[in-house]
């Protein structure tokens, strides 16, 4: 399932009540328990996956259809309603520091040595690959990933753009992916399509890929060279990404030559000898910039082909946080919260009902797609 949408995220402030955010976990609960026990946990990972099946649970939550915060509250939520014990799937991660502690939070668990190193790996890769190999102007504030005790996993991070005020949210499914750095994405959602990305997990960037390999298995001192003869053919650059993309563009300051590398970095590529490129992004230290320099190198010395293309649904189910467009009503989202918790009830106890349940639910995604 390869999925591509797109949906305004505005940056939007203001807080959820504590009282919203209680129902909202109460509702993802149920939502999460009747998927989980009909359909199984790779189900429930494969919507989670999905953009457009995201962004319908938020405002099924009562969230903002198109703020960012949608992404970081649905998914604390999701954070705080899921466990190993009660649905075989739990969730780690968050803003910030929290990101930054999902090695740690994953290995407490009692978890298989291989699904540890799995899940730990997934999570770094996955992190860098939208903050360096994918340059799209946006920078990843947010990651979490939800993962089984077998190792299945799905990750969702929000990335933000603070010049244009919007933020983009990135979808992985582990089920799905072959590379981590060839088209490995499930979905991205964001406010607008970008006229120029350094996408370097295109099929089209596959040479460019192989190129910035060999690169680094060069002496670092002919990578210097090579890197001074590249900041002079930028305005090369510039005239060959106008001919490649067909019109007349403003090159993005984010994408231009990088003046200053990590060269600790490269040298450190260089003792390690990647045989990949999955290999060499994951070398410790080896950032946008330096990322960037490897493939733009390989375009302007070598000529190899770089795909500057940006690879990039929705009702409202019970209102908004923070009044964007409209007020939550209390008695709503309790309606709502009570119908769901009738529905698990019954479904307990008869299997159809619980099927009718999850096709009532169904019935509301499509509305959300329009």
């Amino acid at each position: 399932m390869k999925i591509s949408g797109t949906a305004d995220l505005p940056l939007h402030g203001g807080h959820v009540p504590p009282w919203l955010m209680e129902r909202m976990k109460s509702m993802a609960s149920a939502i999460v328990k009747i998927i989980v026990e009909d359909y199984g946990e790779r189900e429930l990972l494969r919507r989670l996956g999905d953009p457009y099946w995201f962004q319908s649970l938020g405002c099924v939550l009562g969230f903002d259809w198109h703020s960012s915060g949608l992404t970081t509250v649905v998914t604390g939520a999701l954070r705080e309603v899921l466990s190993l014990e009660d649905h075989g799937i739990m969730a780690v991660g968050g803003k910030g520091g929290l990101s930054r502690k999902i090695p740690e939070k994953i290995s407490e668990l009692n978890l298989n040595d291989n699904v540890v190193r799995g899940l730990v790996k997934a999570s770094r890769l996955t992190a860098k690959v939208d903050n360096a190999v994918l340059q799209d102007g946006y920078q990843i504030y947010h990651h979490i990933i939800i993962f089984t005790e077998n190792g299945d996993w799905t990750v969702i991070q929000q990335g933000m753009n603070p010049e244009l005020r919007y933020a983009r949210r990135y979808h992985w499914i582990g089920e799905y992916v072959e590379s981590f750095v060839v088209e490995p994405h499930s979905g991205i959602a964001g406010s607008r399509s970008e006229k120029l990305v350094l996408n370097m997990v295109s099929r089209e960037s596959e040479e460019a890929r192989k190129a910035s390999v060999d690169l680094v298995s060069e002496n670092p001192s002919k990578l210097i060279r090579l890197v001074n003869l590249a900041l002079n053919k930028q305005e090369t650059l510039m005239a060959w990404v106008e001919k490649d993309v067909g019109e007349k563009i403003s090159f993005p300051k984010h994408l231009n030559m990088p003046k200053r590398i990590d060269w600790r970095a490269i040298r450190r590529a260089y003792d390690q000898r990647p045989r990949n490129y999955e290999e060499l992004i994951d070398v410790k230290g080896l950032g946008p910039s330096t990322i960037r320099a490897l493939a733009l190198i390989s375009a302007l010395i070598y000529g190899v082909k770089i795909d500057w293309r940006d690879p990039l649904k929705f009702s409202f189910a019970v209102g908004g946080k923070d009044g964007v467009p409209y007020p939550v009503s209390r008695r709503t989202y309790d309606k709502a919260i009570s119908f769901m918790r009738q529905v698990l009830e019954a479904a307990e106890l008869e299997r159809e009902e619980k099927k009718l349940a999850l096709r009532r639910l169904l019935n509301l995604e499509r509305r959300l797609y329009g």
